[in-house]
Order: C-alpha cells, then structure tokens, then sequence
C-alpha cells in the first residue's frame, strides 16, 4: 500500500485525530506559554508578601492572620493540582486550562475588593486552586510533548524564564506601595490572568489525542495514583523537591518581617532584595538547562542540595546566638533561592520521566506534595513573629535534609536522562482507509 498526500481542496477533511498529531508540537509559542503560566503563584504571592504589614494594619488582623493568606493560597494551590492533573488525563488540556485561567481571574478581583481578612482568605484559597489547576496542565503539556534530556533541558528553561516573574513580582509590589495601594497588586494579577487565557487560546493545542486519555473517577485515579505512588524512584524525587519547596517558602512567608521588622530594611529595599535572590535562582536554573544531557542531573540536584543545607546551617547558628544579622540573612538567603534552581526543577523533570505514562497525574501528586509542604511550612515558620528567626532557620535546614535523603536513599540506583537515550515514542497508529491508496 502506498500514501497518496491529500490533495488542497480535501485538506478541510483530514480527521481531527490527524490534525491534532500534527499541531500537538513542542513550539517556542507553547513553551513561552507555559512559562507564562508558571508566573500564577509568583506574582500572586511576591506582590502581596511586601505588603504584609499594610495589610495587616488596614484589614485589622494580626501576622498571622495575614500569613494564614498565604497558607490558604498554597492549600488552594496544592488542591488544584492533585484534581487538576487526572481531570485533563481524562477530559484533555486545553479546556479545563482555560476554565482554570478564568476562574483565577475572578478570584483575583474578589481579593482585590476584599473588605475583611476572611474575604481574602476565602478569594486567596480559590485563586491558589484555580492557579494550580493551570499550573499542573501547563506542566502535563511539556510532559505530553518531550522525553529525556529534552525534557529536563525544557522544564530548567521554564524554570529559568520563569523566574522572572520572581524578580519582577516584588519590585512591582514594592512600587505599587509606593505609588498606590496594595490591592492595585491584584487587579493587576487578574488582568494578567485574562492575558494568559487569550495566550492559550492563540498558542496552545490540544496536545493528550483521545486515545491517549484515562478514564475518570474517584476509583481510577486510586488506582493510577497507587501505581504512580508504587514508583520508588518517582517517590525518591518527589521528596526531593516537596522538601526543598518546603525549605524554600519558610523563607518566603517570613523573609518580610526578618528583613524589615528585625532589621530595618524598607520595602522597596526589601523588594530589591527579594529579587535579588529570584534572580540567583533563575541563572542557576539556566545553568542547569545547559548541562541537562552534559552532566548527571543528580550531580547537579546533589550541589544545590549542599549549597542550601549551608546556608540553613548558617542561618540557624545565626538565629540561636547572635540575633540574626542582616548581613548573614542576605547572603543565607540569596544562597538557598539560587540553589532551588538547581534542585526543584531537576527534581521535578525526574520524577515525570519516572512515571511518563500518566504525566497529568504525576504532576498533579508532584504539586499537591509540593504546595502542600508550602503551606505547611509558612504558618509554622511564622511561630516566631517578628521577634526570632529560629523557626524559620530549623524549618529550612530540615527540609534541605530530607531532601538530600529523597536523592541519596529513596531515588538511588535510577536512570538519568541522556540525549543519546531517550524514551521511545509510542508508534502512530496506522492511518485510515480513506487516507490509503490500494
């Protein structure tokens, strides 16, 4: 049998399967799309941290109170990924993205109006969900659409570019209280919300072909989430990057009051600084997309993972005996924000290659571990106040810790993608008869 290529006036009759084959591609589009979609929890959260004490002040609540914000935003977020990721196994990814970016939008605005601290602990929780929602099926795409080193060079570029929204987050809030007020923060966040569903909708294909989906239900993701669970070295880099993300946001959710309330910074001085560091993270993450396929990326998450655990050691002598100077904080933190750059997303890119064949669940379990360990975290963090950051140190040093036994003991003996060893592709399935010359 020989392939006859469609003629022009029948093209408008290829089947949808074909169509969506050939659309479904790794394009520079999609990928800046999807780096889009990774700056949801950045902005939502590094514009609205500086504003702490405002909020708190105008709102009539305590720290806590305003750190609980934080916490519902990261359950949210935790949440929308574990539902998320099976639902689009199930129903694909382009439309519950969508649903997800509009929902997101919406909360936004509800946080923006928000006339008590329940208001905007509610509207924060429905935003984190809708965002990890989007974030995961972002996520799934890549997975759908690369393998191997490809996949990790991929998810360290998104990281990296992505970092940008980290960089720009607090500097953005720090201007915006300086010029105006703290809600400004999430109108803006819900404009950008409307601007990334218009980028999907002009990027983005359906790239999980129907014959590729899962069933749904409660019991089938049971029984996936068992086999993915059942994945030791998928659970081994799990830990690897729930514990550094874990680490990570003891520093975000206190970093404000340990800056300015012990040390005197200023807003717009700690926003510079806040961005500082996003910035160490995303060159150290471009710096690892560069050795993906060169380097062992387990030698790459291994000198994150000692960098970091430094600078928690550092920071909890600090903390206990000598009262946290600013330029010990400063320096301890620029070095855990960089060394995420070379753990979370290699982490990360590990675990999908682990269980690639149900991508949307597995990352679903990757940012609900995650955001969960972010939520966790900040309010036990906060236990301290504005007075001693010796929650916040033993907080980061532990979680460092695990994260070095989540590579040295649960994730031992894997494999480490090369770009001369890439998983192979399932075959295309033969094509119809109307597309056959006998």
């Amino acid at each position: 049998m020989q392939q006859v290529p469609l003629p022009p006036d029948v093209a408008w009759s290829t089947p949808p399967l074909l169509k969506a084959r050939r659309q479904a591609r790794l394009t520079a589009g999609l990928v800046a799309t999807v780096v889009f979609l990774t700056a949801i929890a950045p902005l939502a959260t590094d514009m609205y941290v500086p504003a702490f004490p405002r909020v708190a002040g105008e709102l009539s609540s305590t720290a806590t109170q305003v750190q609980l914000t934080l916490t519902t935003f990261f359950v949210g977020m935790a949440l929308g990924q574990l539902i998320g990721g099976p639902v689009s196994d199930q129903r694909g990814r382009r439309i519950p993205l969508l649903t997800a970016l509009l929902a997101m939008t919406a909360a936004s605005i509800v946080c923006a109006l928000a006339p008590t601290i329940a208001v905007m602990t509610v509207a924060r929780l429905v935003q984190g969900f809708a965002g990890g929602w989007a974030m995961v099926i972002g996520r799934a795409i890549i997975v759908d659409l690369a393998t191997g080193a490809q996949l990790v060079r991929v998810l360290n570029v998104i990281a990296a570019v992505g970092g940008i929204a980290p960089i720009v987050g607090p500097l953005l809030g720090g201007l915006i209280l300086q010029l105006s007020h703290w809600r400004v923060s999430f109108w803006l966040v819900a404009a950008l919300g409307l601007a990334m569903a218009s980028a999907v909708v002009v990027t983005v294909p359906e790239s999980l072909s129907r014959e590729r989906r899962h069933a749904g239900g409660l019991r089938n993701f049971l029984i996936v989430g068992r086999i993915v669970l059942g994945n030791r070295e998928y659970v081994g880099y799990l830990l690897v990057a729930g514990a550094a993300m874990g680490a990570l946001f003891a520093y975000v959710a206190t970093s404000a009051f340990v800056l300015q309330t012990m040390n005197g910074l200023s807003p717009v001085a700690y926003s510079i600084d806040f961005a500082a560091n996003a910035a160490g993270m995303t060159v150290a993450a471009l710096v690892a997309a560069r050795l993906a396929g060169r380097v062992s990326t387990r030698k790459v998450i291994l000198t994150g993972q000692l960098a970091a655990l430094c600078a928690g050691a550092a920071m909890l002598t600090g903390a206990l005996w000598f009262e946290t100077p600013l330029s010990l904080a400063i320096v301890c933190f620029f070095v855990l924000m960089t060394a995420q750059g070379l753990i979370i997303p290699n982490g990360g890119a590990l675990a999908s290659t682990a269980v690639s064949d149900h991508p949307g669940t597995g990352s679903a379990l990757q940012g609900f571990v995650q955001w969960v360990a972010a939520g966790t975290i900040a309010p036990i963090a906060g236990l301290g106040g504005a007075t001693t950051a010796v929650p916040m140190a033993a907080l980061m040093t532990a979680g460092i810790t695990a994260s070095v036994v989540g590579l040295l003991v649960a994730a031992r003996a894997t494999r480490d993608p090369r770009p001369t060893h890439r998983r192979p592709r399932e075959p295309l399935r033969p094509d119809p008869p109307e597309l056959v010359n006998r």
